[in-house]
């Protein structure tokens, strides 16, 4: 299956899930408006998808449960987009072509539908798996050691000149605060599915050169769309004195290390016969 087709076939799926399950599961019908607001708002589904297209490489069905978990993931990501949003952090008005969610509802709704949205997440991943191994996977990958600890060394290196030149803290920066997530998006679709070993590695490596490769790419968009083809602000990095792989390289240094990366992540996983998971790295083909 090519990705545009799984694509076709599960994001109304995930949104269908999403949609009603934000109504059926929160009491509060306002509540559940505010945090709907911005898990409906749009987006490529990524993660979950990622999670989704895992499965079907190696083989493993696809039905009620794998969907909870795959929009736990989503739950948790969006989590991470409206704290990310908020004034304290990259102070963003708008998000997927619609206003963040501070700016519909107000700060503190937005905190809170976040605060809402990370433990649901991690439920419906427990739910939907009746394992404890998956929720430590994501808990892990977006913690202090993770997603969120990258986050702390994004605000710790703005306007740091002590970070510009230093590209072991961009690196791991970049890493945690973006890679780790979808790292764990397909590492838990392998353990789920019961992976062998040489399985593991060939989409542990795969996952880490896409991970990595994303923040790039997101670098990227910011230089080379407006903000209406982005959905969001652009032209804000250099602006806000953010360290990041595209200042510490430059614009077609940076190119040339998304290329690489995506033939690695390519190669890593040439034993499956399945497409799917390569064909991800095609998102990238409008920064290149």
């Amino acid at each position: 299956m090519k990705l545009t087709e799984f694509q076709t076939k599960y994001v109304p799926q995930i949104d269908n899930f999403l949609k009603s399950h934000l109504v059926s599961e929160v009491d509060n019908p306002v509540f559940s408006k505010i945090m709907s607001y911005s898990v409906m708002a749009g987006g490529k589904r990524l993660r979950p998808l990622l999670f989704l297209a895992t499965l079907e490489t190696l083989g493993h069905g696809i039905g009620e449960s794998e969907l909870r978990i795959a929009c736990g993931i989503e739950l948790i990501h969006t989590y991470s987009l409206i704290h990310d949003d908020l004034p304290a952090m990259d102070n963003d008005d708008y998000r997927r072509g619609e206003l963040t969610s501070h700016k519909k509802w107000g700060e503190a709704e937005a905190i809170l539908a976040g605060d809402a949205l990370l433990p649901l997440g991690i439920q419906w991943i427990a739910e939907g798996s009746n394992s404890a191994a998956l929720a430590i996977i994501m808990s892990q990958a977006i913690g202090p050691n993770g997603m969120v600890g990258g986050q702390y060394l994004d605000i710790d290196s703005t306007n740091n000149d002590s970070v510009k030149n230093n590209a072991k803290v961009i690196n791991q920066m970049e890493w945690l605060k973006t890679g780790c997530l979808i790292e764990a998006s397909v590492k838990m679709a392998a353990v789920y599915a019961g992976a062998n070993d040489d399985e593991i590695a060939k989409l542990d490596k795969f996952s880490k050169e896409f991970g990595r490769s994303y923040q790039i790419y997101d670098d990227l968009i910011d230089v080379v769309e407006t903000a209406k083809e982005a959905g969001k602000a652009t032209h804000k990095d250099a602006d806000e004195g953010k360290n990041n792989t595209l200042t510490l390289l430059g614009l077609e240094d940076s190119r040339k290390k998304l290329a690489e990366m995506i033939k690695a992540g390519k190669e890593a996983i040439a034993i499956f016969n399945e497409p799917v998971l390569g064909e991800f790295f095609n998102l990238y083909q409008k920064v290149l």
